[in-house]
Order: C-alpha cells, then sequence, then structure tokens
C-alpha cells in the first residue's frame, strides 16, 4: 500500500513539475535537455546488451546441435550392439 502511494506521488511530481502554468516548476526545458543527452547513452547500452545476448544465444544454438549429433550419435551406436 506504501509503495502504491509513493508511485502516485512521484508521478503527480513529475507532472506538476513540467506543467507550463506559473505555479508549476516549469521544468519541462530541462526534462527535454535530460533527454537529448539520456538516449543516446541509452542506445548505446541497449545495443552493447543487445549484441552480448545475441552472442549468448549462437553459442546455446551451437551447442543445442553438437548435442543433438552426440545423442544421434549414441543411439546408432546402441542399435548396432544390439544387433
Amino acid at each position: 500500500m506504501v509503495a502504491l502511494l509513493v508511485g502516485l506521488l512521484l508521478i503527480v511530481f513529475a507532472v506538476v513539475a513540467v506543467l507550463p502554468f506559473p505555479w508549476a516548476l516549469r521544468w519541462w526545458p530541462e526534462v527535454i535537455q535530460f533527454l537529448k543527452g539520456g538516449v543516446p547513452l541509452m542506445a548505446v547500452f541497449i545495443g552493447i546488451i543487445s549484441f552480448f545476448v545475441g552472442v549468448a544465444d549462437i553459442k546455446d544454438k551451437i551447442e543445442t546441435k553438437r548435442e543433438e549429433a552426440e545423442e544421434t550419435e549414441d543411439t546408432e551406436d546402441t542399435e548396432k550392439e544390439s544387433s
């Protein structure tokens, strides 16, 4: 319950902070400036994470194929022995 109230208060504060009314903080230009600097950094970090996830996915696929090949060899060996 406390987390819900804190979340709602922070949302209300964020909205009031960027409103263009005289009684509000009028931080909209600063928010835009922050986004201009922050979006490229976020893109770099997301790109790096995506790259590593892609490399791990490729390694997993190679390992899966290797395990399937070993299973196929094992089943062929057991069939030859039983014959």
